[in-house]
C-alpha cells in the first residue's frame, strides 16, 4: 500500500490535462451527490419558516415561541458537532453520513406530532442532534478530495445546495401546505414535516453505498489518478505538525478561536435570511402562502449564484479576505436598507435577493480559509469546533430576532443589528488572518 509520500513523488510528473481530468472526474462522481444531500439537509432545516405560516396561528404559538424553537435547532446541531467529526475520521463518511441522514430524516418527519411550545422545543433540538455533524464532516471531507487552490470551487459548489434548497423548497413547501391541508385529517404542515423528511433517509443509505471515505478506497479512480490526489495533498501537508491529539491541538491552536467568532459574526445574518425570508415576504403585503414561496424562491436563486460567483472570483484571484469584508459589508447594507422597503414588495425583494447573494458569498470564502491554518491531525476537530461553537449564533440569531419582533412588532431593528454583527466579522478577520495566510496553496 502506498504512502502518501509515495503518491506525491508519483503525482509530480502528471500533466496538466491528466490532472485536470482527473480532479474533473473526481467533481462529477462526489459533487452532485453532496450537493443533493445538503439540498434535503436545508429542506428539513428550514422549512420550519414555513410551516410557522400555518402552525403558529393553528397552534397559538408567539413570535418568542417560534424564534426560540427555531434557535433550538442550534443548540443540539453544536453540542454533538465535534464528537461526530473525530467520529467520522474512525468510522469514515460512509458510516457517518448513514447515521446522520437517517436520523435527521426520521426526526424531522416527527415533527408533524408537535402540538404544544415545549414538544416543539424538544423535537428542534432532537433534530439539530441528529443533524449534528453533517456540515463539518462534509467540510473536513473535501480536503480529502481537494487541495487549497480548488477548494473554494468545491466548497461553492456545495454551497449550490442550501441555495437550490431555498429556490426549490419554497414553492414545494407551500404547495404541500396549501394543497393537502385536511386530507386524512391532517394540517398542511403536518404533511409538509412528513413528505420532506423521507428522502433524507433514503440517501442515507445510498450514501453508505455510493461514496468512497478517502481516494485510496475509490475503486473508481485507477491508480495514476490517485496518485495525482494524494501527491497533491500530500505536498500540501508537507511541513505541517502532526504530532499530539486532534482537539488538544486545535485548542491550542489560536486561529481557530479567530474562526470561531468570525463564524458566528457570519451566521447570525445568514440564519437571518434562513429562517425569516418567507415572514418579511409576507409582511410586506404578500398574503398568498403560495406566492410568499413563489419569491422567497428568488432570494435563494441570488444565494446560489452568490456562492458560484463569489466562490469562483476567489479562486481565480487566489484571494480570500477582501471577498470576505466585501460580502460582509454588502449584507450589513442590505438588512440596514430593509426598513425603508417595508411597504415596496420589489425593492424588499431585491434587498433580499443581494443580501442572500453576498451571505452565500461569504460562506463559501470563509470555508476555504481553515484548512489552510489547520494541520492535517486537526482539521476535523478544528472545522468541528469552529462551526459547534461558531455556530451558537444560529441560536442566538432567531431568539434575538424573535423576541425584538415580539416586542416591538417588527422584525428589522433585529435584522439591523444582525447585520452589524456581520460587519465586524468581517473587520476581525481582516485584522486577524494575514493575506498570505488566508491564499495559502491558492495557487495551483
Amino acid at each position: 500500500m502506498h504512502t502518501s509520500q509515495s503518491y506525491d513523488s508519483v503525482a509530480a510528473g502528471h500533466p496538466p490535462d491528466e490532472i485536470e481530468r482527473t480532479y474533473r472526474k473526481v467533481a462529477v462522481r462526489i459533487m452532485p451527490f453532496l450537493v443533493l444531500c445538503y439540498f434535503v439537509s436545508y429542506i428539513d432545516r428550514a422549512n420550519i419558516s414555513f410551516a410557522k405560516l400555518q402552525f403558529m396561528s393553528d397552534l397559538g404559538f408567539s413570535e418568542a415561541a417560534y424564534g426560540f424553537g427555531a434557535g433550538l435547532f442550534f443548540i443540539g446541531y453544536s453540542l454533538f458537532e465535534v464528537p461526530s467529526n473525530i467520529m467520522m475520521q474512525r468510522v469514515g463518511a460512509r458510516r457517518t453520513l448513514l447515521r446522520i441522514m437517517v436520523l435527521w430524516g426520521l426526526t424531522s418527519s416527527a415533527l408533524m406530532f408537535v402540538s404544544s411550545p415545549l414538544q416543539f422545543y424538544v423535537m428542534r433540538f432532537l433534530l439539530g442532534a441528529a443533524e449534528a455533524g453533517f456540515f463539518p464532516g462534509v467540510m473536513f471531507y473535501l480536503t480529502y478530495w481537494f487541495p487549497a487552490a480548488r477548494r473554494g470551487r468545491a466548497t461553492g459548489f456545495f454551497m449550490m445546495g442550501a441555495a437550490a434548497a431555498g429556490v426549490i423548497g419554497g414553492p414545494v413547501s407551500t404547495w404541500i401546505m396549501v394543497h393537502l391541508a385536511g386530507l386524512h385529517g391532517l394540517h398542511g404542515w403536518q404533511w409538509l414535516f412528513l413528505l420532506e423528511g423521507i428522502p433524507a433517509v433514503v440517501l442515507g443509505v445510498v450514501a453508505f453505498f455510493f461514496l468512497s471515505d478517502q481516494p485510496r478506497d475509490a475503486t473508481w479512480l485507477t491508480a495514476r489518478e490517485k496518485a495525482i490526489v494524494l501527491g497533491d495533498l500530500a505536498a500540501e501537508e508537507k511541513g505541517t505538525t502532526r504530532s499530539g491529539h486532534g482537539l488538544v491541538e486545535a485548542l491550542k491552536n489560536a486561529k481557530v478561536y479567530v474562526g470561531i467568532i468570525v463564524y458566528f459574526c457570519i451566521v447570525v445574518s445568514f440564519n437571518s435570511i434562513v429562517l425569516w425570508a418567507p415572514t418579511i415576504i409576507r409582511d410586506v403585503g404578500v398574503k398568498d402562502l403560495f406566492n410568499v414561496g413563489l419569491l422567497s424562491s428568488i432570494v435563494f436563486l441570488a444565494g446560489g449564484a452568490g456562492t458560484y460567483l463569489v466562490g469562483y472570483s476567489s479562486d481565480r484571484k487566489m484571494e480570500r479576505r477582501w471577498h470576505f469584508a466585501a460580502s460582509c459589508t454588502v449584507v450589513a447594507l442590505c438588512f440596514a436598507l430593509l426598513p425603508l422597503a417595508s411597504h415596496n414588495t420589489p425593492i424588499a425583494i431585491t434587498l433580499l435577493a443581494i443580501a442572500a447573494a453576498a451571505s452565500y458569498g461569504t460562506y463559501t470564502v470563509f470555508w476555504t480559509i481553515p484548512a489552510t491554518f489547520l494541520p492535517g491531525n486537526t482539521k476535523a476537530s478544528g472545522i468541528a469546533l469552529i462551526t459547534s461553537v461558531g455556530g451558537m449564533a444560529a441560536f442566538v440569531s432567531p431568539t434575538l430576532v424573535g423576541w425584538m419582533k415580539a416586542s416591538t412588532g417588527s422584525i428589522y431593528l433585529g435584522l439591523t443589528l444582525m447585520g452589524g454583527i456581520t460587519l465586524v466579522g468581517a473587520l476581525i478577520l481582516l485584522i486577524a488572518i494575514p493575506a498570505n495566510q488566508s491564499s495559502k496553496g491558492a495557487t495551483r
